[in-house]
C-alpha cells in the first residue's frame, strides 16, 4: 500500500502515516517491523530511550529495499542535552541503527527545568550540516520552547511530536504548530489503551464508514492535518491501520470527535514543563 506524503518545511517529504515501535524490541520486534514494512510502512519511528534502535535498523537491513525507500526517526533523551553529549548520542544511535544518517531526528522532551534544550538543537542543527540528519525536530515542545529555539538560532522545527488523541485533542498546539509552518505529529494516536475507542460516537462512524473504530481515529488525525504514527504487532492491526484512505469524515463529524476532548486527558498526566524525562 503506498503511503501519501506531505511536504516538510526543509523541502523533504514524509509519509503521512508511520509506525510506532515503542515497546517492539529484540528477534520478535525485528519480525514485526519486517512485517509491516512489507505492508507498506515506509515511516519507521523509534527512540534512544525506546532500546530498539538496533532492531528497527536490522528490520530495515533484513527488508532488502534500498535505504532512500525510508524515513527512519529517532529521538535524542534528555540526560544527552548538553551540546557534546547530544553530538555524540547522535552518532552512536546512528552506530546502533546501522545508518549514515536520520531522516528525521527529534529532542525528546524539552526538559525546560533542566534548560539545555537549545545546546540540544544546535548540537542537532550542526548535525544536519554535516550530513547526520536531514530534518530536525522536537517532541513535546509548548509554544514557548519552540518559540525560544527560532529565536535563538534562527531554525525552525520541521516537526513537533506531541501526544494527541480523541481524550487530549491538541488543537490549540496544532494551530500553534501550524502558525510556524510546523508538521504535528501525533504519539499514542489511539489513546493507548484509553476508553476513546469505546465513545458511542467513534463506535457509530465506523459503522457507517464500515470501517474499525481505530481507522476512523486516525482518518480524523490525518484530516486534522496530523501525522499519526501508531504502534502496532499484530499484522492484521498493522495492515487496517494503512487503511484508511478511501474514505473521509465530514467536518461536522471531525468536530464531533474534538469535543471527546478532556483536560484531563493525558494518558500518564505528562506535562511537558513539568516532565522529567524518565527519570
Amino acid at each position: 500500500m503506498q503511503v501519501p506524503e506531505l511536504t516538510l518545511n526543509d523541502g523533504y517529504h514524509m509519509p503521512v502515516m508511520g509506525l510506532g515501535t515503542y515497546q517492539i524490541r529484540g528477534g520478535q520486534g525485528v519480525n514485526q517491523i519486517l512485517a509491516a514494512i512489507r505492508d507498506g510502512y515506509r515511516s519507521l519511528d523509534t527512540a534512544t530511550n525506546y532500546d530498539n534502535e538496533g532492531a528497527v535498523g536490522e528490520a530495515i537491513r533484513r527488508s532488502g529495499l534500498p535505504r532512500s525507500a525510508f524515513f527512519v526517526t529517532s529521538k535524542l533523551p534528555g540526560k544527552y542535552h548538553q551540546y557534546a553529549d547530544a553530538t555524540m548520542a547522535i552518532q552512536e544511535s546512528l552506530y546502533r541503527m546501522g545508518l549514515d544518517y536520520f531522516d528525521l531526528f527529534l529532542i525528546h522532551w524539552p526538559l525546560p527545568k533542566r534548560d539545555h534544550y537549545v545546546d540540544a538543537w544546535q548540537a542537532m542543527i550542526d548535525a544536519r550540516t554535516r550530513g547526520l540528519i536531514r530534518s530536525i525536530g522536537v517532541s513535546n515542545f509548548e509554544p514557548e520552547h519552540l518559540d525560544r529555539l527560532i529565536t535563538e538560532t534562527g531554525v525552525t522545527p520541521a516537526v513537533n511530536q506531541i501526544e494527541c488523541h480523541p481524550y487530549w485533542v491538541q488543537e490549540t498546539m496544532r494551530q500553534e504548530n501550524q502558525r510556524r509552518g510546523i508538521v504535528t505529529e501525533a504519539w499514542s494516536p489511539l489513546g493507548r489503551g484509553s476508553a476513546a475507542l469505546k465513545e458511542p460516537l467513534i463506535q457509530q462512524l465506523a459503522g457507517k464508514y464500515q470501517k474499525n473504530v481505530g481507522q476512523v481515529v486516525l482518518r480524523w488525525h490525518t484530516q486534522r492535518g496530523i501525522v499519526p504514527i501508531p504502534k502496532a504487532r499484530n499484522l492484521m492491526h498493522q495492515r487496517t491501520n494503512l487503511d484508511i484512505f478511501d474514505f473521509s469524515l465530514t467536518k461536522d463529524e471531525l468536530e464531533a470527535i474534538n469535543a471527546l476532548d478532556r483536560p484531563d486527558g493525558r494518558i500518564d498526566g505528562q506535562d511537558p514543563n513539568e516532565y522529567e524525562e524518565f527519570d
